[in-house]
């Protein structure tokens, strides 16, 4: 079995038919490890890391950085075996050396067209190639092995043309050497692939460091004091396209190439708007008594390391409104309509690639705490462009926070296959009238998009009033619906 294996880039999710390379994280004559990340690659759908599928040294690499390339395509191969020494070209050492006889009876292929038309081989009607069933037609010219350390047959009367000799084999990249882990005079830095993810999150380099594990390996203990021991670093700010500046040519034109994650969008939007009959309606709440309630959730102990937004009651509302008016929940399938008894609540994110909208598993099952944990963890791995194909397909229903950019609210289109789509606006201390008198209240908008084949307007609208009626008063809600 062969020591070179090719690794194909693999399909990431949901018949996703190529990705663009984003960044090698290995260089030819790299060693690496089992489930190292490799490379890094860009789908429609999402950047993720992929690992590697076995252990060895990087023999070559395929495709440079910013190449799109399609799913099944070989990328990088590695030699499994770097220590067994060169790879020899040939593997038919048993086989006789033919002699000169044997080489003056081999009769020369007759010239091209000599094939009677219709026979095997020869020419068929339209320009084919008449073959046998199963087998196709011969397109390039047979090539021999070179026999290691055989003798060259003597010339002969027949017309055999001499095969060129062969090249001398390119010398063997040795592997690194093993190192104690700081990676001194060129050796191999040892560290587990979390350890190694551990790094690269932390902004630790592995080659300063003194592993205090086994046979020098690099711990997370050791990349973690490292992390403590460095300066603070200066807040992560988003830098602008690399091209923004420089990319306007003389006609003060810029032009991006639309792909990845914009890409899809942009066909998903289209294919939505002009597929499922959008109605939006609105709806403005007095949420003074909301904002308080979260402050008094703030203040409890077991709340205190929690993230707590006005996005959480939102979320909150939406999921118990879906209790009431579950049809809501729902898709469109042609001949029926599928009724959903879970709810994988979709939360829209701009990220640098474009807007994306993961969603959380069954969010109805959660509890208000378990809700707020995994929205923000939904947040930070949006953030960091690491959301997997996983976590953004399968949504039911969809929450877009436009409030976050000052905006009182607006009309979102659906992403396919959902039937409805909250739009949460800004909050806003505004005049209001509350108990008879005018008095200063926080105030927002909200925006209900939905498919008006699945929700009619009697449905859509209570469901937006049950949403407006648990922003308003959540602690009355609560007891009265639960």
């Amino acid at each position: 079995m062969s020591r070179i294996k090719e690794f194909n880039l693999p399909d990431l999710g949901e018949g996703l038919t190529e990705g663009e390379i984003l960044a090698w994280l290995v260089k030819v004559g790299d060693v690496i490890e089992l489930n190292q990340p490799i490379v890094e690659v860009e789908t429609a759908k999402a950047a993720v890391e992929i690992p590697a599928k076995w252990a060895g040294q990087v023999r070559a690499i395929f495709h440079p950085e910013g190449t799109t390339v399609e799913v099944g395509t070989p990328i990088i191969s590695i030699d499994t075996d770097p220590s067994a020494g060169p790879i020899e070209e040939s593997t038919t050492d048993a086989l006789p050396t033919p002699s000169a006889a044997s080489l003056a009876a081999v009769e020369v292929a007759p010239a091209e067209g000599a094939v009677e038309p219709g026979l095997i081989g020869g020419p068929a009607p339209g320009g084919r190639t008449a073959v046998l069933v199963g087998y196709g037609p011969r397109t390039t010219a047979a090539k021999r092995r070179p026999r290691k350390g055989g003798v060259p047959a003597q010339a002969s009367a027949a017309p055999v043309q001499a095969a060129p000799a062969p090249a001398a084999p390119a010398a063997p990249v040795s592997p690194a050497p093993v190192g104690n882990g700081n990676g001194q005079a060129g050796g191999l830095v040892l560290a587990k692939p979390p350890v190694r993810k551990l790094a690269k999150d932390l902004g630790v380099d592995l080659t300063t460091l003194t592993g205090s594990g086994p046979l020098g390996s690099i711990t997370r203990e050791d990349v973690q004091q490292a992390a403590s021991a460095t300066p603070a670093a200066e807040p992560l700010t988003v830098a602008a396209p690399a091209t923004a500046a420089a990319s306007f040519g003389a006609d003060r034109e810029q032009r991006i190439p639309v792909k990845g994650v914009r890409k899809l969008t942009a066909e998903n939007m289209s294919r939505s708007a002009f597929t499922a009959p959008h109605v939006t309606e609105f709806l403005t709440v007095d949420v003074t008594r909301a904002m308080k309630a979260l402050d008094r959730l703030r203040e409890r102990r077991e709340w205190r390391d929690v993230r707590v937004s006005p996005l959480l009651l939102v979320a909150k509302a939406v999921l118990l409104a879906v209790k009431r008016h579950p049809m809501v929940n729902s898709s469109w399938a042609g001949d029926e309509i599928v009724v959903k008894d879970y709810v994988n609540l979709g939360i829209a994110a701009a990220t640098e690639r474009g807007l994306i909208v993961p969603n959380i598993k069954d969010a109805g099952r959660l509890s208000l705490r378990e809700l707020a944990d995994a929205m923000t963890d939904l947040v930070q791995t949006a953030k960091a462009g690491k959301t997997s194909p996983a976590n953004m397909s399968g949504g039911t229903l969809t929450i877009t926070n436009v409030g976050v950019f000052g905006v009182d609210t607006g009309t979102p289109i659906l992403p396919p296959g959902e039937s409805a789509i909250l739009a949460f606006g800004a909050v806003r201390e505004l005049p209001w009238v509350h108990k008879g008198k005018v008095k200063p209240r926080l105030v927002t908008t909200l925006g209900l998009s939905f498919d008006h084949r699945i929700i009619d307007g009697e449905l859509g609208s209570k469901f937006l009033r049950d949403i407006g009626d648990f922003l308003a008063d959540p602690e009355a809600a609560l007891l009265a619906w639960t």
